[in-house]
């Protein structure tokens, strides 16, 4: 291969808001970006939720580069005081965003494997020197592209972690998948509202998106005599279990805690704490039955709703060599910053590129893949990602190292040590305190008639 590298463009796996914005900064720069998406059009994935609305306001989702090579099209920026849907973000922004880059987006080409030209993982000879070779798939068959560098921004959204707690589905779980969903149902789709409309339904999750359906399920349940949830939670309850609430300075993301909460004060919903799944049965009757580790056997429910988190997609990675953290396969320098075990999302600062370097120079993960199988990423640490991975590959350390983004005070958001742990709040005076691992009805007072007006404004899923 005697091709320059600097002749070859930097390929970005993954037409969303990160991988778009990283193709937005290579072009301000003058070098050559080539997007492939596996899915049929641009942001694929954030328009799967498009019916959530996200806690970020227009004026955090849009980034720099990206709306100056908007500007000449005569595009104008939403109110940035508002908060958008996922179908907004993506119809509105990220659509015309990739209408501009024009043939710079591939669409329906799906990255099977990213290697270095002539030598896989073990060979070190004359390795840097060699351009990256990337497949993908089309509808045509399989093809290949040569690059300077890659740019991971596919995502995790296509790996949802199940329900099993130790990390591997429940036991009967991949049978039961007809009752189970690993996404926040749409319920004002008529469709989708009659599968829970009358039902018993389990949601197994603490965080944002658990807190969305739960809150919608409220909603369906006020009009829908016997919709009932049951929110099943491997910690305890403390004070932060609803998340920052009012302190939160992302105000919407603090509404959504309330409203979860209001839909357990107000019977909507109970919790069953300390619970971590082990299996997953069908009863005569064909409903469900959790079974925890501890032997504990739940009411049995129509359907299940899995929000566990998002896990990232290694797989067509396997040929480059990747540092990456053992615990939450982020890069191995941003995990102790990101580690939910140590921190809230409140005390992660920004980063750059250095922190997510591999020992493959030239490969980057970025947006919400960069966070591993870590929680709580906001779209405005994915543009300053890439503005300095951009940079980096560009040749320009001065503005790569100099990271500068402001972030919101986040409220708590599942971490500060007290991550996924079964005894957190069972002491804790903030809130109220379950006692032991069991069903409990929650009622800390939160009051209902704010919630209610406050909750439309929530939402979550890649902010």
């Amino acid at each position: 291969m005697t091709t320059t590298t600097s002749d070859l463009p930097v390929v970005v796996i993954g037409a969303g808001p990160a991988g778009l914005a990283a193709a937005a900064h290579l072009v301000e720069r003058g070098i050559e970006p080539l997007v492939l998406e596996a899915g049929p059009a641009a942001a694929s994935a954030v328009r799967e939720w498009s019916h959530v609305r996200l806690f970020s306001t227009w004026g955090e989702l849009t980034d720099p580069a990206a709306e100056k090579l908007l500007a000449p099209t005569g595009w104008t920026k939403p109110d940035a005081t508002t908060y958008p849907s996922g179908g907004d973000w993506a119809e509105l922004y990220l659509q015309p965003l990739a209408d501009v880059l024009g043939d710079h987006v591939r669409v329906g080409a799906t990255v099977t494997g990213v290697s270095r030209t002539g030598r896989d993982r073990i060979v070190d000879a004359d390795r840097e020197s060699q351009p990256f070779v990337v497949h993908f798939t089309t509808t045509d068959g399989e093809e290949r592209v040569f690059a300077r560098a890659v740019i991971d921004a596919s995502g995790t959204w296509t790996t949802p972690s199940p329900a099993g707690a130790s990390g591997l589905p429940a036991l009967g779980e991949n049978a039961a998948a007809d009752r189970i969903t690993y996404r926040v149902p749409d319920l004002k789709d008529p469709a989708i509202r009659a599968r829970y409309a009358g039902k018993r339904t389990a949601v197994i999750g603490s965080g944002a998106s658990a807190f969305t359906a739960l809150a919608t399920l409220a909603d369906v349940a006020k009009d829908e005599p016997g919709t009932h949830a049951v929110w099943i939670l491997r910690r305890g309850i403390s004070g932060s279990t609803f998340g920052g609430g009012e302190a939160d300075q992302l105000p919407a993301r603090g509404a959504l805690g309330l409203a979860a909460k209001a839909a357990v004060d107000n019977g909507y919903a109970d919790a069953v704490t300390g619970f971590r799944t082990e299996a997953i049965e069908r009863d005569g009757e064909g409903r469900l039955v959790l079974a925890g580790e501890d032997g504990r056997r739940l009411d049995p429910v129509d359907e299940v709703i899995v929000l566990t988190g998002l896990r990232p997609d290694l797989s067509f990675l396997s040929e480059v060599r990747l540092g990456l953290d053992e615990r939450l396969q982020a890069p191995t320098e941003l995990a102790p910053l990101i580690d939910p075990n140590q921190h809230s999302c409140g005390t992660v600062y920004p980063h750059g590129h250095r922190e997510l370097s591999h020992p493959e120079p030239g490969v980057y993960l970025v947006g919400m893949k960069s966070y591993g199988r870590a929680p709580t990423f906001l779209a405005m640490t994915g543009y300053e990602q890439v503005r300095s991975v951009t940079a980096a590959i560009a040749g320009d350390l001065e503005s790569a190292d100099r990271v500068e983004l402001t972030l919101p005070e986040t409220g708590v958001c599942g971490g500060a040590g007290l991550f996924d742990d079964p005894a957190a709040g069972q002491a804790d005076g903030g809130g109220c305190c379950a006692p032991a691992p069991a069903l409990v009805q929650i009622g800390v007072g939160a009051p209902a008639a704010v919630v209610a007006e406050e909750a439309s404004a929530g939402g979550c899923c890649g902010s």
